[in-house]
């Protein structure tokens, strides 16, 4: 659609545009279309013992994350930054968010409850989930394409990226934010924003 204002020609096309679908692509058809990358399905368990997979998720826009429950380095800043976005999307069921616990043998699931009413969170919308180690650092690694992993040259043992990733409702992935950085944040709360007019 063209709209012609103040002499000039504006074209008013999708504000979603603006976000890039990112990871690898596959071009179809001849090239008309695209098939883009997506997150698989999984299998994990959150703070309420309850499995959750990627169905969760489904016409969902959600944030995914990578933590531990006794980490000393970015994972409380993270902490505070991703409840800072729970708190403003609270109740409205096109959100989720995902805290993946890369320390399973100690972030059971009573710590992971304990951790989640600790940040105030008493609804469905915030899942702190546990699994087989290896098989959340292949999420973060080759899924969600961020670092996780085992480094015994740090302090905690293991080395994960700060990122905030933003997964639309088709399960791609749309964006990058650093979780240690309110500004970088508040770029994610107006990309959210975009995506919402969409979902």
């Amino acid at each position: 659609m063209l709209v012609f204002l103040g002499g000039g020609l504006i074209s008013c096309k999708s504000k979603e545009e603006k976000l890039p679908i990112l990871g690898s692509k596959e071009p179809i058809n001849n090239g008309k279309d695209t098939i883009y990358h997506k997150i698989p399905d999984f299998s994990f368990t959150d703070q309420n013992g309850k499995t959750i997979t990627a169905k969760t998720f489904e016409n969902k826009i959600y944030v995914a994350d990578f933590f531990f429950t006794s980490c000393t380095t970015i994972c409380p800043v993270m902490g505070k930054e991703m409840q800072r976005l729970y708190e403003k999307y609270k109740g409205n069921e096109k959100i989720a968010f995902l805290s993946h616990s890369i320390d399973p043998a100690h972030d059971s699931v009573p710590v992971l409850k304990e951790y989640s009413e600790d940040l105030g969170v008493d609804n469905h919308q915030w899942h702190f989930v546990t699994g087989e180690q290896e098989a959340i650092f292949n999420m973060a690694q080759n899924h969600y394409m961020i670092s996780a992993m085992r480094d015994s040259t740090l302090p905690d043992g293991v080395l994960h990226s700060g990122a905030f990733i933003l997964v639309d409702s088709q399960k791609r992935i749309r964006g990058y934010y650093d979780g240690t950085s309110n500004k970088e944040v508040d770029k994610l709360i107006s990309d959210i924003s975009i995506l919402l007019q969409h979902n």
